[in-house]
């Protein structure tokens, strides 16, 4: 991981792990971590350059050629405690690849997002219950040790970033359901029928005057 700028890096450790990466096989890159302890009360800004390579590997593995992730993104991020939970707010920006849902062509686009979400301490069992529905209604997310790790964070906010449904273009033909031309870029000599065939028969009525 390389930083950016770090105004102060009190709070911000790395951590080589020893342990090879589940997804990958190759070893796993040194994690970017807040301690806990020191996350202040008033906001503080840091800049960094966030791995989301890992989402490629379980793209792969999933058969889905939907979406392409960069080696790195750019993160912004501003964050702070009230009481025991953890608020974030900060945007990424990259470049990603996409496969047209439409005519199957890959192509590149930008994703400049911003994003907020909160975390709070994880409740014990008996108490998780009752936790639930606060959960939900504000978007909680939990956290239960002494650091928090930045890298499967902000890779969820990559994911919810996306489109449902990727796309070249919202004005793109598509292909040929017939001989599979791509009709953004050629010359389909197909038949096309006269209309909506469903409405054919009332084509060939002819009304009285």
């Amino acid at each position: 991981m390389i930083f950016l700028q770090l105004e102060e890096f009190a709070c911000l450790t790395t951590e080589r792990n020893c342990l090879y990466s589940l997804n990958t096989g190759r070893p796993a890159r040194p994690l970017m971590k807040i301690s806990v302890d020191e996350i202040p009360q008033s906001p503080k800004e840091i800049k960094f350059s966030e791995s989301v390579e890992e989402l490629n590997e379980i793209y792969r593995r999933s058969n889905n050629r939907d979406f392409g992730f960069p080696s790195s993104l750019e993160v912004d991020l501003t964050y702070y405690r009230s009481g025991p939970d953890i608020f974030f707010s900060g945007r990424f920006q990259g470049m990603f690849r996409g496969c047209c849902a439409r005519c199957l062509e890959n192509y590149s686009f930008s994703l400049n997002r911003h994003f907020d979400f909160v975390l709070t301490p994880d409740p014990a069992k008996a108490e998780r219950r009752a936790e639930e529905l606060r959960r939900d209604e504000l978007g909680l997310s939990y956290y239960s040790s002494d650091e928090i790790n930045l890298e499967p964070l902000i890779a969820e906010q990559v994911m919810l970033a996306l489109p449902t449904r990727p796309l070249c273009s919202d004005k793109c033909r598509g292909l040929c359901a017939n001989c599979g031309a791509n009709l953004n870029g050629e010359t389909c000599a197909c038949f096309a029928p006269d209309g909506d065939p469903r409405m054919a028969i009332f084509r060939t009525l002819k009304v009285g005057r």
